[in-house]
């Protein structure tokens, strides 16, 4: 068997086998998997409404799917939003656009945060899905640093189909996320 080249012929080759033995799986469809991977930006308060298309414009070329602008269902005074006010922007990849960003993201983002020591395991939750927030979207490499006009964060969730948080950090960890244990921190 040759040594797998991305995340997808990993995950058949190596982290599928591994888990289902470690977790005493006897059906394929056991096997905890990845189902979708979703990226979302919001706008935060006091911003300028065209910079929901700055945000669109980053997420499109990090993913390289088109983002889809997210609105608000109701008026909220206290946070001044209006019903049908852009709040965020979000993109939802599936199939090989979604393994080519599982790869980029273990392989290249995580070692381009600044002072990154590895993410703490209560980033993946009691169902096995991970979520993580980057303070700056300059971590991936499609994004130029000398084109950066002003900064902003976005929120990575991973759905899976574990059962638990000890089988997804298992996936999690087979596939080469940088985790660290709390006695490291």
């Amino acid at each position: 068997m040759k040594n797998p080249q991305n995340s997808k012929d990993k995950m058949r080759q190596t982290v599928s086998p591994a888990l289902k033995e470690k977790f005493g799986l006897h059906n394929l469809h056991e096997i905890p998997s990845i189902r979708k991977v979703t990226v979302n930006a919001g706008l935060g308060k006091g911003r300028d409404p065209k910079f929901a298309d700055t945000i669109a414009e980053t997420l499109r070329k990090i993913t390289g799917q088109q983002p889809v602008k997210t609105k608000a269902r109701k008026y909220i005074p206290g946070f001044k939003v209006r019903e049908g006010m852009v709040v965020g922007v979000s993109v939802t990849l599936r199939g090989e656009r979604m393994w080519h960003f599982i790869d980029r993201l273990a392989n290249v983002a995580f070692a381009r945060i600044r002072d990154f020591r590895g993410m703490p395991e209560s980033a993946v939750d009691k169902d096995g899905n991970f979520n993580y927030g980057f303070t700056e979207h300059t971590a991936f490499p499609e994004i130029p640093p000398d084109e950066v006009e002003s900064l902003h964060g976005l929120q990575v969730t991973i759905t899976t189909t574990a059962k638990n948080h000890e089988e997804g950090l298992a996936l999690f960890k087979g596939l080469g996320f940088p985790f660290v244990s709390k006695s490291e921190i």
